[in-house]
């Protein structure tokens, strides 16, 4: 694999990583968000990953370049709790309000996920930099 190959794959991870740091982000701010309507609550995001190893030459896959992709962000529906709580002036007629039903925990074991993810991808940058500054000094004797 190229150094322009190494960086392509740990930029692309690096940036894919961003978006799910931001996914996060979105989800832990609007944790405590409530609606009077199942449909009007936020809905928690989670990014899809993907590797694009299919659409490669097969030069560029034989050297293990296989950028990662965000394919998209999705929208979670499952995770909407109704609780009753007829004293909320956002409670709907039958005294029920919807929660996001997002998991704090869990948002914030896959924050620090991303970002060990995310500073892996940073030295694996460093030491390919350290190894081309290497192979510049062995021209200087």
């Amino acid at each position: 694999m190229s150094f322009s190959g190494i960086f392509e794959t740990s930029g692309s991870a690096m940036t894919a990583q961003t978006i799910r740091l931001n996914t996060i982000s979105s989800n832990l701010a609007n944790a405590d968000s409530v609606a009077s309507n199942p449909n009007d609550v936020y809905k928690p995001l989670k990014p899809v990953f993907s590797s694009v190893f299919n659409s490669l030459s097969t030069d560029a896959a034989q050297q293990g370049l296989v950028p990662v992709k965000i394919a998209d962000v999705v929208e979670i529906d499952g995770m909407t709790q109704s609780r009753y709580e007829p004293g909320n002036p956002l409670a709907n007629e039958q005294g029920y309000v919807y929660h996001t039903g997002i998991n704090v925990v869990n948002e914030m074991a896959d924050m620090m996920s991303s970002t060990r993810s995310f500073e892996a991808n940073v030295e694996v940058m460093t030491n390919v930099k350290s190894m081309q500054q290497s192979l510049m000094r062995i021209w200087e004797i």
